[in-house]
């Protein structure tokens, strides 16, 4: 619009600066395009058809350290977006979980036992182990080991 009005209306740049509330900078600057963002659109394009699983990381590192281009990653990443080449995200999958077995019930004394270690601590703040034995089938306690420094071996 600032042009237009320039061009049309025989006004002043710096009176169409400050009626449209812009700098004269951003008024008269050009872009420069080079022919390097055809150079790394080209090179990505290529990249993504042959290693269909490469996202922008494995493809800039590429890029960098195969090729020797020495583009800015947020250059080589603007491009690649604008490509629209980045991969969705895939959801994680779940694994299926069966239904456990239903636990075991022994049927007799000394069939099966279960072993534990627990631990707590005295008033004066030191701890303690205990390593205990029970009999599955009658929840007997066939021994407790107290102490404390009781390594697991």
């Amino acid at each position: 619009m600032a042009t237009e009005a320039v061009n049309e209306r025989d006004i002043s740049v710096r009176m169409v600066c400050s009626a449209f509330g812009i700098s004269e900078t951003c008024y008269r600057y050009k872009a420069k395009l080079s022919g390097d963002n055809a150079v790394i659109t080209g090179w990505l394009l290529r990249l993504t058809e042959d290693n269909r699983t490469w996202g922008f990381g494995l493809c800039y590192l590429y890029l960098r350290n195969v090729k020797g281009f020495k583009y800015n990653h947020k250059r080589v990443y603007r491009i690649y977006r604008e490509l629209e080449l980045n991969l969705r995200i895939k959801p994680k999958r779940r694994l299926v979980r069966e239904k456990p077995d239903k636990l075991a019930v022994p049927l007799r004394k000394n069939e099966t036992w279960s072993m534990d270690f627990m631990h707590d601590a005295m008033a004066d703040g030191s701890s303690f182990r205990t390593f205990n034995v029970i009999d599955d089938f009658n929840r007997e306690g066939l021994g407790i080991e107290v102490d404390k420094s009781l390594p697991s071996v």
